[in-house]
């Protein structure tokens, strides 16, 4: 409750549910007053456009400065093989109003904006994916046909395919959704899914997304904290989240959170920063893996959470 007197959370680039009309929709944009702080704003981390920061470093290169043994390196550059496989790239687009393809499934986004982007995971290989819930909100809350979701992948060739994607089930309360697209005659490799009931505070873990469009990044650190609170799209409470110093930026949303053996133990989500700054502050969000399991079934057969079917 604290955190969300504190915070405010933001959604960069997408759009959400009438029912969440208090959750900001882009930037720049006025944060509501109930969630308003003079210094610091919780950030949902979906979004296409930022600006870019540059940094030098003049000291002249030595040996001393190579610290990770090659042992340690070329383990995670094979973490980073393994895993990225599984991870997609999602844009949220909209056709322009008054077009005559309003029902036409988009061959190419000549007709089309982007509205944001994000993450998300191949959970299955029957082609459902896993993201947050306010990436796709714009979409999940169309009532006049101009919205589409196209998610970038890759088979099991390497070949990376650009498919079109429908809403199965999404659950604001937790901020997770699946999508679902056609991989008829396409081998896809879905994630190693793993608990986060045993995590611990100081063991590592990486975090592979699509930060501002830049497709498959990998951002490095440790689990910081467990069982936090972070405010959900529909302003209800997540509870449970993991915190990490592993960067999480606009465009990371969706994406998984990945331990060291290569197993998901939770969805990237939100990072935590001063407001008016959209700079990753370190303090950054996951949603458990547990939850998602508990969750992703239910959204898979019946479209809704197990709460909402009755």
């Amino acid at each position: 409750a604290k955190l969300v007197e504190e915070a405010a959370m933001v959604v960069l680039g997408v759009v959400v549910s009438p029912q969440a009309q208090h959750i900001l929709l882009s930037i720049p944009t006025k944060i509501p007053p109930q969630y308003c702080t003079r210094r610091k704003a919780l950030i949902f981390t979906s979004s296409l456009f930022s600006s870019f920061i540059y940094t030098s470093h003049h000291s002249p290169a030595t040996a001393f400065q190579i610290e990770m043994p090659q042992q340690e390196e070329d383990r995670l550059v094979h973490l980073f093989q393994e895993t990225s496989p599984s991870v997609v790239f999602i844009k949220d687009l909209e056709l322009a109003k008054g077009s005559n393809d309003s029902t036409k499934v988009l061959a190419d986004d000549e007709n089309a904006k982007v509205e944001g982007t994000g993450s998300g995971f191949i959970w299955d290989k029957f082609g459902h994916i896993v993201t947050n819930y306010h990436v796709i909100a714009k979409l999940a809350t169309d009532n006049i046909g101009l919205q589409r979701c196209k998610v970038s992948l890759v088979n099991a060739k390497g070949e990376s395919i650009v498919k079109d994607a429908k809403i199965v089930g999404v659950d604001p309360a937790y901020d997770l959704a699946i999508l679902k697209v056609d991989i008829e005659g396409v081998e896809v490799k879905p994630v190693s899914v793993g608990t986060s009931r045993d995590l611990r505070v100081g063991q590592s873990c990486f975090a592979i997304g699509n930060p501002y469009g830049f497709e498959n990044t990998l951002t490095t650190g440790v689990v910081s904290g467990l069982g936090r609170e972070i405010p959900a799209p529909n302003g209800a409470a997540i509870k449970g989240a993991i915190q990490t110093d592993a960067a999480i930026n606009a465009g990371n949303s969706g994406g998984p959170l990945i331990d060291s053996s290569g197993h998901v133990i939770g969805v990237n989500t939100a990072t935590f920063t001063r407001r008016g700054s959209s700079m990753s502050s370190g303090v950054n969000f996951a949603i458990p893996i547990d939850t998602v399991v508990r969750t992703i079934p239910y959204l898979i057969v019946y479209g809704t959470s197990y709460k909402d079917r009755y």
